[in-house]
Parts: structure tokens; C-alpha cells; sequence
């Protein structure tokens, strides 16, 4: 009798935890629907193929087309070109600078430099993306005496750096340690085993990794304030200043006539962050680590 009491309280508490997990979970989630839904249901209809090769339009023409109640002209071809190539030269930098890093943390963990440089990268990790903004523009913008898309793709660099390394490093530590010592026993030197066998093993995961780091920061605008400042026009000189799509969701915040477009570009940069979010899903349920 006093078992199946027992018993009973127990299932009650269970569904009572459970009830409550599942009404904190919708809870949750509904500021992420309500947004989701929102900038869907106002730009899906601007997603069209004028929106995406048309640049940024002319505030003059654009306060006349808001006057003559018309749809404002113009696209985020400019922001688009801008934040691709930004984000290739960043990742061109982060990600053998990134990987070998994560490798040295792998294999020399116990190392005071490696303590430190792990620290370091806990730190950066951790910095302010307009503080990284602000060092970047004194560090790079100042020298060359302009802003630039270079100093833009420096800033989303220095942000992307640790979450390579961390994803390298953490993808290394769960191989198993036989595949180095088989390398090792066939005659490979240590870095040609590492280089060779070792990081395609691991390539899936690290990849994934590295599609998160670009994910994380397409949609930066602080950096890029101080750094690209932004365009007008479709650029593609890395040396001067260069539009990127969350730099123009911020111009059409900052403009009324142009505050139609905000929904359309921010509808485009969710769709951006997905689609890589869902290729690393797809990778790592591909590529698994052992």
C-alpha cells in the first residue's frame, strides 16, 4: 500500500515537471515566433529579384516614391556583394589561422603557452563586438587613413578566430588517440600525420564549426560601423568602403523613406544565418566524429 503511494506521487511529480518543462519551453519560444513571424509576414513579398541585384536607392527617390505612395526602388545588391566578400576574406584569415591553433591547443594542453593562448581565446570570445570595432578602426582604419572593406573583414575576423579555435581544439581532443599512433608507427613524421590524418578525420566537425563562426557574425553591424562604414553602390575595391546588409538594415532604420526596406533585408539575413545553420546540421549528422 504504502509502495504504490509512493508510486503514485512519483508519477505526479514527473508530469508536473514535465507539464512545466513543455509551458517554459512555449514560453520561450514565443518571442522568437512573434519576431520570425513578423519580419516574414512584412518581407516576403520585397524578396524578389529587383530587391536582390538593385543597390541601395537615392534617398531623393525614394522620398519622392513614398510621396507618390508607390513602392520604394531599389535593393541590397550592394549590402550583399559587400558582406560575401567580407566574410570570404575573413574566414580566408580565420580559418588556417584558426585550425592550427586549435591543433597546438589539442596537442600541447598542458603547455603555459597554451594555458594562456586558451585564456586569451576565452577572452576574445567573450569581448564586446563594438569594443573589437573600436580596436579594429585604431589598429587598422587609422593607419591607412580610411575606412575599408580589409578593416571590416580584420574586425569580423577577430570574432570569428575563437570559435574556430574552439571548435578545432574540441573536435581533436574526442579523436581517438590510435589513429596518431598508427600514423606515427607507419613512419609519418608528427605534423604530416596531424595534417594528414588526423584533421580530415576531423574535417566535418571543424567545418561545421566554421560555418557557425560565419553565421555568428553575418549579422554584426558594430564592427562594420566602425570599420566599412558602408556604400552606396555595388563595390568591389577592399580598400574603400563598402556596404553590408546589417549596416543597411541600419541606414533604412535611420531614414524614413527607407524604413520599408528594413523588413526585406532582414528577412534576407535570416534566411542567410538558416540556410548555414542547416548545411552544419546537415554536415555534422553527416560527418561524424567516431
Amino acid at each position: 500500500m504504502k509502495f504504490e503511494k509512493n508510486l503514485k506521487i512519483r508519477v505526479a511529480q514527473s508530469r508536473l515537471v514535465f507539464v512545466t518543462v513543455c509551458v517554459l519551453s512555449a514560453v520561450t519560444a514565443i518571442p522568437l515566433v512573434a519576431i520570425l513571424g513578423e519580419v516574414l509576414l512584412k518581407g516576403w513579398h520585397q524578396l524578389d529579384w529587383t530587391f536582390l541585384t538593385q543597390s541601395t536607392p537615392d534617398p531623393v527617390k525614394a522620398m519622392m516614391a513614398t510621396d507618390a505612395g508607390q513602392p520604394v526602388p531599389g535593393g541590397i545588391a550592394n549590402g550583399i556583394v559587400g558582406t560575401c566578400l567580407m566574410l570570404l576574406m575573413a574566414s580566408a584569415l580565420s580559418i588556417p589561422v584558426g585550425i592550427m591553433c586549435g591543433i597546438c591547443l589539442s596537442e600541447y594542453r598542458k603547455s603555459k603557452l597554451a594555458v594562456v593562448v586558451s585564456y586569451l581565446t576565452d577572452l576574445l570570445q567573450g569581448t564586446p563586438s563594438i569594443i573589437i570595432g573600436i580596436i579594429t578602426y585604431i589598429w587598422v582604419v587609422v593607419p591607412m587613413k580610411g575606412y575599408s572593406a580589409f578593416a571590416g573583414s580584420v574586425s569580423l575576423f577577430i570574432m570569428m578566430l575563437p570559435l574556430v579555435i574552439r571548435s578545432t581544439e574540441e573536435t581533436m581532443n574526442v579523436l581517438p588517440p590510435a589513429l596518431k599512433e598508427a600514423g606515427l608507427a607507419l613512419g609519418g613524421s608528427y605534423w604530416r600525420v596531424m595534417l594528414q590524418v588526423m584533421l580530415p578525420a576531423s574535417l566535418g566537425s571543424i567545418f561545421t564549426g566554421i560555418l557557425l563562426a560565419i553565421s555568428r557574425v553575418a549579422g554584426e553591424t558594430a564592427p562594420l560601423m566602425f570599420t566599412a562604414l558602408g556604400g552606396a553602390a555595388v563595390s568591389w575595391n577592399m580598400s574603400k568602403p563598402m556596404a553590408a546588409v546589417p549596416l543597411l538594415i541600419w541606414n533604412f532604420f535611420n531614414d524614413p523613406n527607407l524604413q520599408s526596406l528594413i523588413w526585406g533585408a532582414s528577412l534576407f539575413l535570416l534566411l542567410f544565418v538558416l540556410c548555414l545553420n542547416l548545411i552544419s546540421k546537415r554536415i555534422a549528422k553527416k560527418w561524424k566524429i567516431y
